[in-house]
């Protein structure tokens, strides 16, 4: 029997992660009225980070989340810790500058590191496992990873780096669909969900309060902004906007700068310990180069955890497993006859330029969201940037603050049609 997630509840979706949770949470709802220094709407990767960041310096933080602390994107992604912050930030020169670009590209360093230190300092368990390949379908994607390996030897990335021929892929992935790739040993894979809980865990000891099932109906903005759920509120200094993708219409002005894309995940009965290293030699975390993409890893307990199949309609599959085997078995047909025990499903937020929006929209009220589906250590690196700026470091909030973000045409109820229209345009181009 399939553990299927159901992708609208308010529990966690039954995904391997929350099967394999080292600890659940039980933070009572918001009732009355609470002061704080720091309100944050939205208990995922970005609000905890930001929490636990803000605690650390001796602020007051009440974080509200609508449902359980990761039940969205941060409790459900690839678990993939890679690299860099957004896409291309050289695109971006004319608006922030080169020390702006050089900045980014620096941050999308550290904040990998980031999660590696914090997972150390407070022996988080969630599974960390370094190792990374990019992975070419044809040549025209193995020439990009040429230019990336260029690149970060000019940035002088600090770990290890290797070109990867077609006559040497099978040490890393036992596959016959890829040209090459390009192996990151700085970048890796974890349990997600462990991870945020694990943080959440140090938060709350410094004195962060957490409120579970608290949904936010209304937000009055001024000096000292007021937070309100059905059953209480908030007021305070400082307040941070964190829900990314399930924002929804509480901040239409944000809102309308990300898309809810779909993404699914299947994982596989536990696999002996020969085929795991047939299928991922190496143990890394894989992703292709599609636009389009396939993304998968093996777990502690030697499954294979598969995803990809990026949705832009709003329009979830019936049928997860359904939809995500035969994606894996053109990349691994000797799993054949290997079960799937798990298929789950989420939305991640996605901008129009593929870069991180992190800004505010008053001298009060900052937010921070569309992380492209690379958001394990982007959204570390939003919640050190918001807790730097709230506490009057603000040169990094800057450069981001310095790009420009487009609204979605098409409205609310047709920006996501338009989208799924121009990415299968990309998606033709990208093998010619």
């Amino acid at each position: 029997m399939i553990a299927k997630a159901a992708l609208h509840t308010s529990s966690h979706a039954c995904s391997y992660y929350a099967a394999s949770v080292s600890r659940d949470t039980s933070y009572p709802q918001l009732k009355g009225s609470q002061t704080a220094d720091v309100c944050i709407v939205g208990g995922g990767f970005t609000g905890v980070a930001t929490a636990l960041e803000l605690s650390a310096k001796g602020y007051s933080v009440v974080v509200l989340e609508a449902r359980k602390l990761g039940w969205g994107a941060s409790g459900r992604n690839g678990g993939q810790l890679i690299r860099g912050i957004g896409e291309e930030p050289e695109q971006f020169h004319n608006q922030i500058g080169a020390e702006g670009v050089r900045a980014i590209q620096r941050m999308g360093f550290e904040s990998v590191q980031l999660v590696r230190d914090r997972i150390a300092e407070h022996e988080i368990q969630c599974d960390l496992k370094m190792g990374y390949m990019d992975v070419a379908l044809n040549q025209k994607h193995y020439r990009l990873f040429q230019e990336d390996y260029d690149q970060l030897k000019a940035l002088e990335y600090p770990h290890p780096l290797k070109l990867v021929t077609t006559e040497s892929i099978h040490d890393y992935v036992g596959s016959d669909r890829y040209s090459g790739g390009l192996f990151d040993g700085g970048s890796g894979h974890l349990h997600p969900l462990n991870l945020l809980l694990g943080e959440a865990a140090v938060a709350e000891k410094q004195g962060t309060r957490f409120f579970e099932y608290s949904v936010v109906t209304d937000i009055q903005k001024g000096r000292h902004p007021v937070v309100k759920t059905d059953h209480g509120s908030v007021t305070c200094d400082f307040l941070v906007l964190a829900g990314n993708a399930y924002l929804g219409d509480l901040e239409p002005e944000i809102s309308a700068r990300v898309l809810p894309a779909g993404s699914y995940i299947i994982a596989t009965e536990p696999l002996s310990e020969e085929l795991c290293r047939q299928l991922i030699p190496q143990d890394s975390a894989i992703c292709d180069a599609a636009i389009a993409l396939d993304y998968y890893r093996l777990s502690a307990d030697r499954r294979l955890l598969f995803g990809g199949r990026c949705n832009y309609s709003g329009r979830d599959p019936q049928d997860i497993t359904a939809a995500m085997r035969p994606k894996m078995l053109k990349v691994f047909p000797q799993l054949q006859n290997v079960a799937i025990d798990f298929e789950w499903g989420g939305h991640l937020g996605i901008g129009a330029n593929r870069m991180p929006q992190i800004g505010r929209l008053s001298s009060s009220v900052y937010f921070a969201q569309a992380y492209a589906g690379h958001g394990v250590n982007a959204t570390h690196m939003a919640g050190h940037v918001l807790a730097e700026v709230i506490s009057g470091q603000a040169e990094r909030f800057d450069v981001f603050a310095g790009i420009r973000h487009r609204h979605f045409p098409g409205g609310k109820h047709f920006r996501s049609e338009l989208l799924a229209l121009g990415m299968l345009w990309y998606r033709m181009k990208e093998f010619f």
